[in-house]
């Protein structure tokens, strides 16, 4: 299994002005973690895309690019491009250059996004939101299948015969698909033979296993062999040397976090039962010591069989010394043990 960490690279903000702190700082730890996660061994290190003041990354290929020149070894992904508000033509030229200035490290992971800041500031219509994300995705899979295309939509102008370049240094350049839990996703990306990253972010991990069996009945169904395609648990989580530790540095971010995204969405506020309910075995979150975070992957290995394990340390704004040490306990203490576990 491939084990690795994804950032939002969340920055404190001041919720009264709504003016965002520090976001310089925090992409030099950013960077710092991405080094640190390759020094010990990690598979993948992914950096999300976000367009609002409590995030500190809009331009993920260009944080990457950072990072693959401090790293050896890493996959450098993103998580996810938003590529409903974006123009794939430039998405695949970023991560094609990518991919060249890591030795062929470079991932896409596209999403339709949590988030919608990004769409009025594009001049999108949240309206087509869907059907804009399919068709920008049809168009990424022709862009990495051809030197030269030919292509016409209605959410972006029409190209005639004409070369995009530079070529990745993987062919293909690998494309996931990021999926929250909607079938029509888990359908979607299943029918076009694609990878998928699965998040599960809250409540009971079994209640995903139907959606993961769906995804390799239609991939199969498809003509795609289901043994090919990887498949990859994105969750949160934090470790520490000390369970109670994890709880308690990770519960306050995560309960800020999760209320203000909460009062947007007119969710319920999130409450420590809950929080430490969802820590438990059966339940979404990777909090806990190194025993309890690889006892909790290998159950969740058996409800999914999934091929990587992405975790999220800093889902609110976290003590820089506490997530490096997170990172080291992940790539020295549970990614050995959990491949070991699985042969």
């Amino acid at each position: 299994m491939e084990i690795g960490v994804y950032s939002f690279a969340e920055t404190h903000f001041d919720p009264g002005s709504g003016q965002q702190l520090d976001p310089a700082d925090r992409l030099r730890r950013l960077l710092e973690e991405v080094e640190l996660a390759d020094k010990v061994g990690l598979d993948v290190f992914g950096v999300g895309e976000h367009h609002r003041p409590d995030y500190a990354v809009s331009a993920p290929a260009v944080v990457l690019a950072a990072a693959a020149a401090r790293t050896r070894r890493i996959r450098l992904t993103s998580a996810v491009s938003v590529l409903g508000s974006a123009d794939p033509v430039r998405v695949f030229q970023e991560f094609a250059t990518l991919d060249l200035i890591s030795a062929g490290r470079a991932e896409i992971m596209a999403g339709r996004g949590s988030f919608t800041e990004s769409f009025p500031l594009f001049g999108q219509d949240l309206s087509e939101y869907d059907e804009i994300f399919v068709e920008k995705l049809q168009l990424l899979l022709e862009l990495r299948r051809k030197e030269r295309i030919t292509w016409s939509g209605k959410h972006r102008p029409a190209i005639e015969d004409l070369p995009i370049y530079p070529r990745p240094a993987q062919n293909p350049l690998p494309v996931w698909v990021a999926v929250g839990g909607t079938t029509g996703s888990v359908v979607r990306t299943a029918s076009l033979g694609l990878p998928m990253a699965l998040a599960i972010i809250g409540g009971a991990a079994e209640r995903f296993r139907p959606l993961v069996e769906l995804y390799r009945s239609v991939a199969e169904q498809n003509g795609n062999d289901p043994a090919t395609l990887p498949l990859s648990v994105n969750a949160h989580g934090f470790i520490a040397d000390r369970a109670q530790d994890a709880v308690d540095l990770a519960f306050p971010p995560f309960v800020e976090t999760m209320g203000r995204i909460g009062r947007e969405r007119g969710w319920r506020p999130p409450t420590r039962q809950d929080f430490e309910a969802d820590c438990e075995i059966g339940g979404a979150l990777f909090v806990g010591d190194p025993d309890q975070v690889v006892e909790k992957v290998l159950y969740q290995h058996g409800l999914f069989g999934h091929q990587r394990f992405l975790i999220q340390l800093t889902v609110g704004p976290m003590p820089h010394d506490a997530v490096l040490r997170a990172i080291e306990l992940l790539g020295t203490e549970v990614a050995p043990r959990v491949r070991k576990a699985l042969g």
